[in-house]
C-alpha cells in the first residue's frame, strides 16, 4: 500500500509506503513498480540505484540537473537520518517554470520524493551521518 501526496508542482509526488511494524521493528516494500504505476500512473524504467552518506549537518548536495536526452526521474528516501530535499522546475514552458517543491525525508518518516525529469534536484543533511538512496 501507499499514501500518494500530490504537491503545488504537477508531477512531484509525495509517497510513502506501508510499513508493517511490530516488536521487531518495521518491513517496508520500498519500492513496487506495479504497483507505483497502479496509484499514480509512474512507469519509469528506473535503471540505477544511488546510495549516498552526508558526515556533516548542513551538507549540500546538488542542485543536479541532467539534460535530455539523458534526463532522469529520481525516487529518493532516507535510510538514516534526515534532509530537506528539493525538487526545482527547470521544464521550459512549464506554468510553474522556477518554482519550487521542499519535502523532510527522513528515516522515521519513511516518505519519499519522486522528481520527474526536467527538475532540478538537491538535498541538505539535517542530521549527522544521514544517508539517502534513490532511484534514477
Amino acid at each position: 500500500m501507499l499514501d500518494v501526496q500530490k504537491t503545488a508542482i504537477d508531477g512531484v509526488l509525495i509517497i510513502t509506503p506501508k510499513r508493517l511494524v511490530d516488536e521487531r521493528g518495521f518491513f517496508v516494500a520500498s519500492y513496487n513498480a506495479d504497483l507505483l504505476k497502479e496509484k499514480t500512473g509512474i512507469a519509469d524504467n528506473f535503471v540505477q540505484d544511488n546510495h549516498s552518506m552526508s558526515i556533516k549537518v548542513g551538507t549540500i548536495r546538488g542542485l543536479h540537473y541532467q539534460a535530455p536526452p539523458r534526463g532522469q526521474s529520481k525516487l529518493v528516501r532516507v535510510l538514516r537520518g534526515a534532509i530537506t530535499d528539493v525538487a526545482v522546475d527547470a521544464r521550459k514552458g512549464s506554468p510553474t517554470y522556477g518554482r519550487h517543491v521542499s519535502v523532510k525525508l527522513s528515516a522515521e518518516n519513511g516518505v519519499q520524493l519522486y522528481v520527474p525529469v526536467g527538475f532540478l534536484h538537491g538535498i541538505a543533511a539535517l542530521e549527522p551521518h544521514t544517508e539517502i538512496a534513490y532511484k534514477c
